[in-house]
């Protein structure tokens, strides 16, 4: 029998899920994303929790999708249209949203494309100082998913969202430390001491005013990202469709450099 691809523990007050399928980068399989959504509903079902920890083992804390594997999701069913597959594939990170308690990302390695979007979702981000994070889908021909489109601006600003976006390049965790994304950096071994840390210290504080100022941070912001994710699966669809994206990603998976036609 093999190891879970995603593991939910508890420690006290404070919950743990992560992603144990190293190997593959912590990619988003269908076995993972279905661990993932399980883990979550666990979470939400342990009421004495006031705070959760999300993280990653191997090198990364997640890479997004599986470019070997499928890049839409389907299931049971009457066939669905093509941004409802795109909107599927991030439904299970999107549960994050859903925890009503303090969500620490303990970022151990790169979080890139959809992994990038797992962390975005998160309250907190502590980084690891060598790790890339950032959202490369302009390099592959793709529309941002995930509402990253709508998370990373509210986050850094939109001029750094802007420039991360449109080059789809990869920042450090020293960087994003400097421009507000993450806490904090640290080295990749002391990334999960940090974060649990961290969560002690916010479960040790009254629970339920915890989750009433969590609450009202985002009531202020008109926070909605899970509606913004789903906005964004029309254009991701469609870009999905183009030749422009075949290129990119074979371009990926042959490490090369993509050669883009407009098309």
């Amino acid at each position: 029998m093999t190891s879970p691809a995603v593991r939910f523990t508890v420690d006290g007050l404070v919950g743990e899920i992560t992603l144990d399928r190293p190997a593959n980068r912590n990619s988003m399989t269908p076995e993972l994303l279905d661990a993932f959504a399980a883990a979550v509903a666990a979470a939400r079902a342990a009421h004495e929790l006031r705070c959760v920890i999300i993280t990653g083992t191997g090198a990364c804390f997640s890479a997004g999708a599986d470019f070997k594997s499928v890049l839409q999701r389907d299931g049971a069913g009457p066939p669905r249209a093509p941004h409802e597959l795109s909107f599927a594939m991030y439904q299970p990170f999107l549960g994050v949203l859903d925890l009503e308690v303090p969500v620490i990302g303990a970022l151990n390695g790169h979080a890139v494309g959809g992994g990038f979007g797992l962390a975005l979702c998160c309250d907190l981000r502590i980084a690891a100082r060598g790790a890339r994070y950032g959202a490369n889908f302009a390099r592959l021909g793709l529309h941002p998913g995930m509402a990253i489109s709508y998370l990373l601006p509210r986050l850094v600003g939109v001029a750094r969202a802007a420039e991360m976006l449109f080059t789809g390049a990869l920042i450090d965790g020293e960087t994003a430390e400097r421009i507000g994304l993450a806490s904090s950096a640290h080295a990749a071994d002391e990334v999960l001491p940090r974060a649990r840390e961290l969560a002690r210290a916010i479960a040790a504080n009254a629970p339920t005013a915890v989750r009433e100022t969590k609450r009202s941070l985002y009531r202020g912001l008109g926070w909605d990202p899970r509606a913004a994710a789903y906005a964004e699966a029309f254009a991701q669809a469609e870009s999905l469709a183009t030749a422009d994206a075949a290129e990119g990603i074979a371009a990926l998976l042959e490490k090369r450099e993509p050669r883009f036609t407009g098309r």
